[in-house]
C-alpha cells in the first residue's frame, strides 16, 4: 500500500511551485485530481517538447510533473461549473492552489471546509502588496538573494539573473509546500480540522540562505558583481575533457596531495607550495594552475578520472548531461529512474524520488493525463 492511499487531493495550481507539490503527493499514493480551466494548464505549453512540436500532451515539463494525477477540465470562475468544484472540495482532504488571486479567500474556504487542508503558494505570501504578487521564478530567485549564486562560469559581462536552473524557485517552494500539507494531514488525522498553509515563494529561498550569504550579512565579505564573490579564492572551476567535462573543487593541502598523485606528479607542481591553497592562493597562481591542470584534462575521460581522484581524496567530479544520467551506475541500483509509457511521448524513463521508503515505496503508476481525461469518474 502506498502511503497516502486513500486521501484525496484538489490541485488548482497552474505553475510549476503548485505541481511539483502535487506531484510529490500523488506519488506517496495519494488521489490527486488536476483541474485545468479549458485549454489546460500553461505548463503544457512549456517546453521541451517532443519533436520540438508544441500541443497540450507534447510538453516533458508537464509530463514529470502531472505523473500519477487525475485531469478534469472546466473552469472554476464560470458561476456554471462551481459548483463542480465544490462537490471535489466536499470529498477532498487538502486543497493546492499558486494564483495570487485565488476564486476563494482562506477564510471562506475554513468556514465552508473546515476539515481542508488548503495550501495556498505565492510570490511573497499572503499580505503583499498585489504588484508583488505578479513576480516569476526570475524575480523569486533574485529577491531571496540567491542571485550571488549565479555560475561563476557565466561571461562577466552577464549579470547574475538567478541560479541554477529555469524553476529552481519553484522547485524549493513545492518541496516545502509538500511538506506542510503532510504535517497539516497528520494532525487532521489526529483533530478530523484542516488549516491554511501561507507559503511565501521568497521566505522558501531566504530560509536555504547559506555560508556565502551569511557572510555577506555577517559583513566578513562585501557583495560585488564579481563572478569570484563567493569561489572562496580557489581554483575550482569546469576543465574540457575528452568526453565532455569535469570540475574540480580544492581548498586544502590534502586535495593538492591528492591531485599530484592523480596526475602522476609532473614537473610543474614544483612551483606551488604544498600550502598554496591555504596560504598562497593568489589570483596569479590560481591562473597558473589552470592553465597547467587543462592541458592535463583534456586527454583525460570525465568518469574514469573522477572515480580515480575521488578515491585519492580530490574533489573531483564529472559534469553530467541530462542523457549522461540514466547510466549512473549508482541510479541504476537505486532504481532511480522508472519506465512509463505515455500515449504520446512514448516510453521513457522518469525521474521519481531522492528518499526511498521500505513499506511505501514510491511509485509512478501513471502517466501524466490527456486534458479532461477523467471528467466522467471525478465528481
Amino acid at each position: 500500500m502506498s502511503a497516502l492511499k486513500g486521501l484525496v487531493m484538489v490541485e488548482l495550481a497552474e505553475r510549476v511551485c503548485g505541481e511539483y507539490c502535487g506531484k510529490l503527493i500523488a506519488d506517496f499514493g495519494a488521489e490527486v485530481i488536476k483541474v485545468e480551466r479549458p485549454g489546460g494548464s500553461p505548463t503544457r505549453s512549456m517546453g521541451p517538447f517532443k519533436d520540438g512540436q508544441p500541443g497540450p500532451e507534447r510538453s516533458a515539463l508537464f509530463a514529470y510533473l502531472n505523473t500519477n494525477k487525475k485531469s478534469v477540465e472546466f473552469d472554476p470562475a464560470e458561476p456554471s461549473d462551481r459548483s463542480k468544484l465544490e462537490a471535489l472540495l466536499a470529498r477532498a482532504d487538502a486543497l493546492v492552489d499558486d494564483h495570487a488571486n485565488p476564486l476563494f479567500s482562506p477564510e471562506d474556504l475554513s468556514a465552508r471546509f473546515p476539515r481542508l487542508v488548503h495550501c495556498l503558494i505565492t510570490p511573497f505570501g499572503q499580505g503583499a502588496p498585489p504588484e508583488y504578487q505578479q513576480a516569476r521564478s526570475i524575480n523569486v530567485i533574485n529577491a531571496g538573494g540567491w542571485a550571488y549564486h549565479s555560475p561563476s562560469e557565466t561571461p562577466a559581462d552577464k549579470p547574475p539573473l538567478k541560479g541554477a536552473g529555469r524553476f529552481l524557485s519553484d522547485y524549493e517552494a513545492g518541496i516545502d509546500a509538500a511538506l506542510c500539507v503532510l504535517s497539516s494531514l497528520l494532525r487532521h488525522r489526529r483533530t478530523g480540522s484542516g488549516q491554511f498553509i501561507d507559503i511565501s515563494e521568497v521566505e522558501v529561498q531566504v530560509n536555504r540562505t547559506d555560508t556565502v550569504l551569511g557572510r555577506m550579512l555577517a559583513g566578513e565579505q562585501e557583495p560585488n558583481r564579481a563572478r569570484t564573490a563567493y569561489d572562496m579564492g580557489g581554483p575550482a572551476t569546469s576543465f574540457a575533457c575528452a568526453d565532455g567535462y569535469l570540475y574540480i573543487f580544492m581548498t586544502t593541502k590534502a586535495h593538492w596531495k591528492g591531485l599530484i598523485a592523480l596526475m602522476g606528479a609532473p614537473d610543474w607542481v614544483q612551483d606551488f607550495p604544498e600550502d598554496w591553497l591555504e596560504f598562497h592562493c593568489t589570483p596569479d597562481r590560481v591562473a597558473q594552475f589552470r592553465a597547467h591542470f587543462a592541458l592535463w584534462a583534456k586527454d583525460q575521460h570525465k568518469h574514469v578520472v573522477s572515480v580515480d581522484g575521488q578515491k585519492l581524496g580530490v574533489t573531483i567530479v564529472p559534469v553530467n548531461s541530462a542523457a549522461d544520467l540514466p547510466g549512473n551506475e549508482q541510479f541504476q541500483h537505486r532504481g532511480y529512474f522508472q519506465s512509463l509509457t505515455h500515449p504520446v511521448l512514448g516510453e521513457a524513463l522518469y525521474p521519481t524520488a531522492s528518499y526511498k521508503l521500505s513499506a511505501t515505496p514510491v511509485q509512478l503508476r501513471s502517466p501524466a493525463p490527456a486534458l479532461g481525461q477523467h471528467n466522467g469518474e471525478a465528481f
